[in-house]
């Protein structure tokens, strides 16, 4: 459903469905900005993070946690992981949009 609202806002989505395809990806595609969920099978949004940030290829891209967990330490395990901004699930979509656009602008 997210990526689908994402699609109609003018976004191009790549989904994944566990965390090495998130990685695989990740180096295969250089996305402008990703959302990790952090409850994926295989490996865990977590490892894939910080994977995805240990790689030189794909080491700036931001990445957004995305999770139902809403403790502190979820999301400082998120930002210690490497992700660059932190959203719970249900998304508050307007909230998420502006996550996004402000990592996109400072990409740029």
């Amino acid at each position: 459903m997210l990526n689908r609202r994402l699609e109609l806002k003018n976004f191009n989505v790549l989904c994944a469905h566990d965390g090495q395809e998130a990685i695989d990806i990740a180096i295969s595609e250089i996305p402008d900005l990703i959302l990790m969920d952090l409850s994926i099978p295989i490996k865990d949004g977590l490892t894939a993070t910080k994977e995805i940030k240990k790689n030189k290829v794909t080491m700036d891209i931001p990445v957004i946690a995305l999770t139902a967990h809403a403790m502190d330490t979820d999301k400082n395990d998120a930002l210690e992981a490497g992700c660059d901004e932190f959203a719970t699930k249900p998304v508050k979509f307007q909230a998420l949009l502006n996550k996004m656009e402000l990592l996109l602008d400072k990409d740029n």
